[in-house]
């Protein structure tokens, strides 16, 4: 991308691998604590060891680790009252570093506490270091109404107005702009269309873009397509994943189809009898095909053979026990 674009949408939602915050010194202090829980485990393996059996050394282990067992919550989940009360006493950058940090962690209120504010944080936020650590991990929840909070963040730090006016303005960027005011353009039109702002519009402009002869105009087209979310969307990006010559955008639009972008549970499964076709299809190159596993996998839960007929089958049978790896709801 040229030096006009926005340096956020040159990668796709990659998860963080590492935390930048930790220096050398907090690292040393992580691993004398790590010394000392093992110290705390080998004192717990001796105390169960002297019970006199290896049932009770193992129940040591489980207890000591605390990751078996039913969920033990840390709080009661829920945007306190004294939080909602001092947050009319921050910027709206802390409060929307507050509320999307509650809203990641499932905190009942905090996406109504969004709602409520994001319009008036419009133009007043911007996703600085920390915003943008919470913005990304929120755009990778597997719940889509944190992706959903994650979009309205990402709009008010753009200083998008959500009207039809504004995809107005954005319209010719999305059509023929510079390769970076275009690649924004396009995510800024079909974030805007998944709030609900003129969304079959939103599609015309998006759609128009995925068989585009710059490669990185297709990328911005398909991530668009999946952001959008609409049911329109899906037969563009199973076109596009099934034949598109650039292996990176098919991917990405596997991705789009199968767990990224704000495609419901319903959506995604109306995919599969496509997705099944591709499963069968030897014309397929090996990594297109195993995408299709993959993507199977994703939607449906279920973990079988990378083999078609064994998928068809499953499909075809009336015990399915689904668990996408995305979800409309906790």
């Amino acid at each position: 991308m040229n030096s006009g674009s926005d340096p956020r949408l040159q990668q796709a939602a990659n998860r963080p691998e590492s935390d930048p915050f930790v220096s050398p010194k907090t690292a040393s202090v992580g691993r004398l604590r790590a010394v000392g829980r093992a110290a705390g485990l080998a004192m717990a393996l001796a105390f169960a060891a002297q019970a006199g059996n290896a049932q009770s050394v193992w129940q040591a282990i489980k207890q000591f680790i605390g990751l078996h067992g039913k969920p033990e919550p840390a709080s009661a989940s829920v945007l306190s009252e004294h939080e909602i009360t001092e947050l009319s006493k921050m910027t709206p950058q802390a409060q929307a570093q507050l509320l999307l940090e509650r809203a990641i962690n499932h905190y009942r209120g905090a996406n109504d506490q969004i709602a409520e504010r994001v319009n008036g944080w419009r133009g007043k936020i911007q996703l600085d270091q920390q915003l943008n650590s919470l913005f990304m991990t929120a755009l990778n929840s597997d719940d889509l109404r944190v992706r959903a909070a994650a979009i309205e963040i990402d709009i008010a730090s753009r200083n998008l107005e959500k009207s039809a006016a504004t995809i107005d303005s954005l319209e010719n960027d999305a059509r023929v702009g510079e390769q970076g005011p275009r690649a924004n353009a396009l995510w800024d039109i079909a974030l805007l269309g998944n709030r609900g702002i003129d969304p079959g519009r939103a599609f015309e402009i998006v759609s128009a873009s995925v068989h585009d002869s710059n490669e990185n105009i297709r990328y911005w087209a398909v991530e668009g397509l999946a952001y959008l979310g609409t049911d329109e969307t899906i037969a563009p990006l199973l076109e596009v994943f099934h034949d598109d010559p650039s292996a990176n955008i098919r991917e990405r639009a596997a991705c789009g189809l199968a767990q990224s972008g704000m495609l419901s549970e319903k959506q995604r499964r109306s995919a599969v009898p496509k997705l099944l076709d591709f499963a069968e299809d030897t014309a397929l190159d090996s990594q297109t095909r195993e995408w299709v596993f993959q993507a199977l996998r994703d939607i449906t839960g279920q973990t079988l053979p990378h083999n078609a007929t064994v998928w068809r089958e499953w499909y075809s049978s009336s015990d399915h026990n689904w668990n996408p790896v995305t979800r409309d709801s906790q």
